[in-house]
Formats: structure tokens, sequence, C-alpha cells
């Protein structure tokens, strides 16, 4: 099919150009694996003779399906007509009457709220259902880092009660109407809003609402001495495992977290103290495994004898000078 379509410029042929080694290295496969009836499409014409006829075909003005942009010089590109893909041509401008426009969207929301105007600015929930209908599919889980007045929730209830989707949101707001605002948009959707000629039918669906507390980790990357023990353990647990922390019963140290993949972990952590991970403090492990990983503020083992020990130790981030 290429060679048909790059006749259409001057003559082309097949040959075999025995460039085995050089395939291999662009497709990044043994040389073995490279098919040796793979052809390459090389001129016919000479070099003069070729260049004279794809010059007529430019000035011609109708160049063939495939062509070598910025007048021979640029990359193989191929014409696609409306008519055989469908849809239409891909754009970066979308008009509002597609997408809506901020003056539709802040009266959407104010008959949500009742008539009382509550966020400035709020985006369309018809921008947003383009943006997904392009960039995800039925099941997509969409993460909003700036959740607003929460139209990306709406967007995708809309959306999931249309074409019967399971779409599911993450929607984040540091600001203090998360809760007045942004929930209460997305409650308000769920079971209908407006009233007589103006009422608009819930979308059906549901969702969680959670309000983070206090950071674990600081500004300047130090523990939070106010965080609870038992959730920093959790933390660290998870940062070194990826799976959720389920303390079990043991006769180890308390400061034993548990085994995962053949692996100890231990958080040797007092709010008020100083940790040393030393020689006393490995006469407390009893737990046997593979590998040890150790939280702790110091060290006072060689490097040689931590690795003898397969010990991996970690320093917990806070300021021990102020302790």
């Amino acid at each position: 099919q290429m060679l048909e379509a790059m006749n259409q410029w001057c003559e082309y042929q097949l040959a075999d150009l025995e460039d085995y080694e050089e395939r291999a290295g662009v497709c990044n496969i043994p040389i073995e694996d490279i098919r040796k009836d793979v052809l390459a499409i090389v001129l016919k014409d000479t070099l003069e003779v070729a260049r004279d006829k794809a010059m007529a075909k430019y000035k011609h003005g109708t160049l063939p399906e495939f062509f070598f942009s910025k007048k021979g010089h640029g990359t193989l590109s191929r014409k696609a007509y409306i008519q055989e893909v469908g849809g239409r041509p891909v754009t970066n401008f979308w008009s509002f009457e597609e997408t809506g426009h901020t003056d539709e969207a802040s009266r959407m929301l104010k008959t949500i709220f009742g008539g009382t105007a509550v966020f400035d600015t709020p985006k369309p929930s018809r921008l947003i259902e383009r943006i997904l209908h392009i960039g995800s599919d039925k099941n997509a889980l969409v993460l909003d880092s700036f959740a607003g007045s929460g139209t990306t929730a709406q967007a995708v209830f809309n959306m999931n009660r249309t074409d019967g989707g399971n779409r599911k949101f993450i929607l984040i707001e540091m600001m203090d109407y998360a809760n007045s605002i942004t929930a209460e948009r997305v409650k308000r959707v769920i079971k209908g809003y407006g009233e007589e000629k103006k009422k608009v039918e819930g979308t059906g669906g549901n969702f969680s609402f959670y309000e983070l507390g206090e950071k674990l980790l600081l500004d300047n990357g130090m523990l939070n001495p106010d965080i609870d023990l038992e959730k920093i353990r959790e933390y660290v647990w998870y940062t070194e495992t990826r799976t959720e922390y389920a303390p079990t019963q043991s006769d180890d140290t308390k400061y034993y977290l548990s085994k995962c993949n053949d692996t100890a972990y231990y958080f040797y952590y007092e709010k008020e103290m100083i940790t040393n991970l030393d020689h006393d403090f490995l006469t407390q492990i009893k737990t046997k495994a593979d590998h040890y990983v150790v939280y702790a503020d110091l060290c006072a083992i060689s490097e040689k004898k931590l690795q003898e020990y397969n010990i991996t130790f970690k320093k917990i981030p806070r300021d021990i000078v102020r302790l």
C-alpha cells in the first residue's frame, strides 16, 4: 500500500537493503527477530528525475494521500478526509454555543442555590463534559485538584445519566467553602434543584465527603509532633509497602510495625526522646526476616554492620536538636 502511495509522486520499487542490524537497533529487538521479508521502498528513478516529478506534483496543487510537508523537507504526513473518518476536523476553538460560558454557569449555580450567587466565575458544566468526552471513557476516574464550585462532579453525573456510564470522581478543595458550596452543590445536583418550570431532575448517584486533618509533614519537611502516633505508623507502613496498615499481635518490641515480602519494619520513635539505632535496640528485635528497615533519629551502627545484618536505616524527619 505504501509503495502504491509513493508511486503517485514518482517511480519507486521494493528492495532488500540488508539493513538488519540498523532495523534491530531502531526497533530495539534482537537482530534474529528482524523480518527479512520486509523490503524497503527506494527510488527507481534517479534523484534528479524524481525531484522534477515531485515538484511538478507540488506545483499542480493537489497532493497525493501521502506527502512530505515543507515542500519535501518535512515529515511524512497523510491526508484524511472528513467523509471517510467521520466527526469533524480537530480544532482548538470551542464556541460558547457548544460548551457554554461563564454567564450560563453563573445562572445555573444561582438556580441550584435558590437564586443566591455563591461563587464567582464558575465553569460551565458543558465545557467539562466536552473535555471528558474527548479525554476519557465511560469508566473513567476523574481527578479535579481545584474543585471550586463542583462543576466537574455535576458534569460526571450528567454524563453518567445520559450514556449509562460508570464514571467516578475525586474532587479536592482547600478553601473553606468545600462543604458549604462544593459538596452542597453535588448534593443538590443528585437530588434535583429549582422550582416549577425551572425544576431540574436529579442525576442520581452518590459521593462521600472527607475533611483532612492536620498535616503529617510540616512545610519544612519535618514530622508534625502533634500527629497521633498511630497515624504516623500507618503513613510509614503505606509509604514502604503500598498496603493498608493492619497491626498484628506480636511479642516483638512495641516499635515493630509488621512484615511484608519477608522485610520487617520498625518505627523507633518517642515524642520526647531522641532514638538511636544501636546494638541495644537490635537485641529487642525478635521477628525473623531476610531484611529489616528501621526508622530512628540516629544510627550508631556502622554501614558495614548494617549490610552484614541486612538492615536499612532511615532517619525520622524531625529536628532532634530542639527535643
